[in-house]
């Protein structure tokens, strides 16, 4: 099968058992069943290989909902569609959800209650001993599998917060002392345990971890509380979990809450860093004066081009930023590599910040095109909100100006294309020095010779 170029969702295969072979179909290639699950191995193969194909488990659906629920024998005599009417919303959604992915619309943070949500019983009345959780038989399985599944979404980049009606002591004591806990206080980017409203505390997460309520699910077993979040925060996802804790898994496995177009080995990195980012915000609160709180963080930059060792790490971030992107076009691993290569039409940047309190990794990324050799065009400026207000946009500026001193050009062009996500962007030439450009909306122009360097507290590595 040859590359793809453009971003495609392909459609895996559902099982179809003939029984020509009966079982025995299992063990030979002339079986219908062995080449569906042959094709359908392929296709993920070839997926793995090329960053534009997306698989739309169809096969899946099948297993979850049935052979007889997804095909019916008189719509494809009738019309040759091999899925039945009934299951078309299913794998409607399925594709949306892709799609939205590779829009950058997904989830990022799972915000948990903790009583009778991570484990059975309520951890102030029945003390530590007495909570339900446990590899054994019983309910107590039913959380700690959740809990599992909870771990493997950290270990995929998902943010974990905590948001709790609690004393924060009480509130922890599983998570440092049960020997059944899977999950434990490392995991947790957030920890909220007070006894101020949940609407309260997940605005308070929020703040910390700066990313949009659309990005965040709440799960909670009170069907009181979930409708509180629902009516206060409407953008938040707040799934109507099962009565019964031992359905809780399933349920969540079927809403597909938490699909994804990207995935780095830098992902499971991301809790320690809202982890760190805390400390920061509590540390802000010492200093009186803002330059006085960037000089003591002893903040450095490493400035690179779009490195193969970078390259998945950069097109995630394409992909996912929606707030701080500007023009908020979305490239794939195949697209960075290019605009790399293309050191004629163009110049790419990539930017680290690390600190006293620990490393935020690759947190902005500019494409610079070449529109003259006196016109240097602001393709893609795009940067973490995690390292907002640190002086990072006017080091990023400076570094801009730099390049284009020192290979002749004259002026930089900016561009502002608003979406749902990114009005916080919306003056941020302007707020830079930029000027408008007469007749032209949403673009400013800079005379790189009218430049003045802007004062940062950020060396360059």
């Amino acid at each position: 099968m040859q590359e793809i170029n453009g971003k495609t969702i392909i459609c895996n295969y559902p099982e179809i058992d003939d029984s020509a072979f009966g079982q025995y179909g299992n063990k030979t290639e002339n079986s219908a069943i062995f080449q569906f699950r042959k094709l359908n191995f392929l296709l993920d193969e070839f997926a793995a290989q090329n960053p534009n194909v997306f698989i739309c488990d169809l096969s899946s659906l099948q297993n979850k909902f049935g052979r007889d629920f997804c095909f019916d024998s008189s719509v494809y005599t009738s019309t040759e569609m091999v899925l039945s009417v009934d299951i078309l919303p299913f794998a409607a959604q399925r594709i949306v959800d892709i799609a939205a992915a590779l829009k950058g619309k997904f989830k990022k943070c799972l915000i948990m209650d903790l009583d009778n949500t991570l484990w059975g019983g309520v951890i102030g009345d029945d003390g530590i001993e007495n909570i339900q959780l446990g590899h054994g038989l019983g309910i107590g399985k039913a959380f700690s599998e959740l809990q599992l599944w909870i771990k493997q979404l950290k270990e995929r980049g998902i943010i974990l917060a905590v948001c709790s009606k609690n004393n924060e002591e009480t509130a922890k004591d599983p998570f440092e002392k049960h020997p059944e806990m899977v999950l434990k206080l490392s995991d947790i980017a957030v920890f909220v345990a007070n006894w101020n409203t949940k609407v309260e505390n997940i605005m308070n997460i929020r703040q910390i971890l700066n990313i949009g309520y659309d990005s965040m699910v709440f799960i909670d077993d009170n069907p009181f509380e979930r409708n509180i979040v629902r009516e206060n925060l409407p953008e938040v996802t707040v799934p109507e979990l099962p009565e019964d804790p031992a359905d809780y898994l399933e349920f969540l496995y079927n809403e597909n809450l938490f699909e994804t177009a990207s995935f780095s080995s830098g992902d499971k990195d991301r809790t320690k860093q809202y982890q760190v980012e805390a400390q920061r915000v509590s540390e802000r609160k010492k200093f009186d004066d803002e330059n006085g709180f960037l000089k003591s963080l002893n903040m450095v930059s490493s400035v690179d081009g779009f490195t193969k060792f970078l390259t998945p790490r950069i097109a995630q971030l394409t992909q996912r930023s929606n707030q701080f992107n500007l023009r908020t076009i979305r490239y794939t691993e195949e697209d960075i590599s290019r605009l790399e290569a293309d050191t004629n039409g163009h110049k790419c940047f990539s930017f680290t910040l690390e600190d006293r309190f620990g490393d935020n990794g690759m947190i902005c990324v500019i494409v610079l095109d070449k529109k003259t050799p006196e016109t240097l065009f602001i393709d893609t400026w795009l940067m973490s909100c995690r390292v907002l207000k640190r002086g990072m946009e006017n080091f990023t500026l400076n570094t801009i100006v730099r390049y284009a001193c020192q290979n002749g050009y004259k002026e930089i062009i900016g561009e502002y294309i608003p979406t749902l996500k990114n009005a916080m962007v919306k003056e941020h030439y302007p707020s830079l020095g930029f000027k408008p450009i007469k007749g032209v909306d949403n673009q400013w122009v800079l005379k790189v010779e009218d430049y003045q360097e802007k004062q940062v507290f950020i060396k360059e590595k």
